[in-house]
């Protein structure tokens, strides 16, 4: 049977919280909820991963709009490309284990900036290489920029 703590945690989670948060601080580990406490700690892992993975893909897409319309730069593009940039190292400095997802995730990223560029761009996907053109080190780069 589910105690208050872990009811608490289907009914209002922002108090479920504060309690665990409390229970935690004042040592009374054998009332926390455990469980819910697991899965909400993995869930934030998995939040950082899906941030890591998109702000890649914005990087990467703008890159690619950067290199296919050069006459359409813009100090818009080129802010983006260097704000993504910043917070991405901003987020592997806070989380270096990260530094292995990123070169994992660089061809997932990819195949999600290919969709925003295609949107963005009107071009066809055949327009832009099947794998990204950009190494991990180029793309981090503040002073990278194709074309």
């Amino acid at each position: 049977m589910a105690t208050k703590n872990q009811q608490k945690y289907e009914k209002d989670f922002y108090a479920w919280t504060i309690q665990n948060a409390k229970l935690l601080r004042e040592g009374k580990f054998s009332e926390i909820d455990v469980e819910h406490i697991a899965e909400e700690i993995e869930s934030m892992g998995k939040r950082e991963r899906r941030e890591l993975i998109n702000r890649l893909a914005i990087l990467i897409a703008h890159l690619l709009k950067w290199e296919h319309q050069p006459a359409r730069r813009s100090k818009s593009w080129e802010c983006t490309i260097k704000e993504q940039r910043f917070e991405l190292i901003d987020l592997l400095e806070e989380s270096p284990s990260l530094k292995h997802e990123i070169e994992d995730q660089l061809s997932h990223a990819y195949q999600k900036a290919l969709l925003s560029a295609e949107k963005e761009t009107g071009f066809e996907r055949k327009a832009f290489p099947k794998n990204c053109p950009f190494s991990l080190k180029q793309t981090l780069n503040q002073k990278f920029f194709p074309g």
